[in-house]
């Protein structure tokens, strides 16, 4: 995935854990989750049970990983963290869980890509809290069951259908993350400006929320970013001026799109005359691979209307028209 600075990918600089929100009255925004999690986190400790398994899902970016951290504090109990790349081997999974304590919290990210031969390892262990291992081969071979600790899984995925359907339907609950309004972005910038002792103007803010696609990590990342303008460029407040020149000069627009996104927009408008294209003839176009082209650029676009997907390709749409022609008049 190309290191964009709007990408909702994380990234090396991304890590502030002083802007991570710790409990869930600091978590901004997805209301009705954090409603429904907050009945159930208590129930289970009114009955001093283990929370049920827990599925997030949602595009990258909207706190998924922050969520599994605030329901680990919430309920008190250990959190042991990992992803579905790093368990290679079945062997591997069941290491992670016969070292788990007595109510510990296993978070699994990117659980989609979990081998199959692994993910079948965590069906008893989440029905049965035990592991049926099978111990040397041929006619020799013995079965082992080894009980386990209570403990709770919570898996986070940006592709809920690459998940089996008996893996998914073991998870009690299952929440998609929606993307944020821009009141709740405003709060969240807001939040973290404060954190990290910025001074910013209610039109500066008003701009950068704009152009935070909607997503929390992008709008921190672009916090402070802008943050490094207005020290050098100005007095160290962020206002209006600082940050319009902050944002031209990170080349992204006052809806959060990029140099990729403009041309793509432009190439479907200009070149094929807005007329549908398909997807291998834009990557060969732009220089990029066609899953690039549809993981990364086209979400954002199809979220704000501005390309079509059509039988016959991608089109620019008449937003999309109009959002180029205004650019070009600026």
């Amino acid at each position: 995935m190309p290191k964009r600075i709007v990408s909702p990918a994380d990234q090396s600089n991304d890590l502030d854990l002083n802007l991570r929100p710790k409990t869930l009255i600091d978590y901004v925004g997805q209301k009705k989750i954090k409603e429904s999690l907050k009945v159930f986190i208590q129930a289970a400790k009114n009955r001093r049970e283990q929370l049920d398994h827990v599925l997030l899902s949602g595009p990258p970016g909207l706190g998924k990983t922050t969520l599994a951290h605030i329901i680990a504090k919430e309920m008190g109990a250990g959190l042991r963290v990992t992803s579905g790349p790093a368990i290679e081997r079945p062997g591997d999974l069941c290491s992670i869980l016969t070292n788990l304590e007595d109510g510990d919290i296993l978070f699994i990210d990117e659980i989609h890509r979990l081998r199959r031969v692994a993910e079948e390892t965590l069906y008893p262990a989440m029905e049965d809290l035990s592991l049926d291992l099978v111990l040397g081969k041929g006619a020799s071979a013995k079965t082992l069951r080894l009980d386990l600790p209570r403990f709770t899984l919570i898996g986070a995925t940006t592709k809920t259908a690459l998940i089996s359907s008996p893996l998914r339907d073991r998870f009690g609950m299952n929440y998609r993350l929606n993307f944020y309004s821009l009141e709740e972005i405003k709060d969240i910038l807001i939040r973290s400006a404060k954190i990290l002792n910025i001074s910013i103007d209610e039109n500066a803010l008003e701009l950068l929320a704009s152009s935070a696609r909607r997503t929390p990590r992008i709008a921190n990342r672009l916090l402070k970013r802008i943050r490094d303008f207005a020290e050098i460029k100005a007095s160290g407040k962020i206002n209006l001026d600082v940050c319009s020149k902050g944002l031209e000069s990170l080349e992204i627009d006052n809806l959060g799109l990029d140099q990729v996104d403009r041309e793509i927009l432009d190439l479907l408008a200009g070149k094929f005359n807005s007329q549908p294209v398909g997807i291998k003839t834009i990557a060969s176009a732009i220089g990029e691979e066609v899953d690039t082209i549809e993981e990364v650029y086209e979400p954002y676009l199809l979220q704000l209307g501005f390309i079509l997907r059509t039988a016959r390709g991608r089109a620019i749409s008449k937003l999309g028209q109009q959002h180029i022609q205004k650019q070009c008049s600026k």
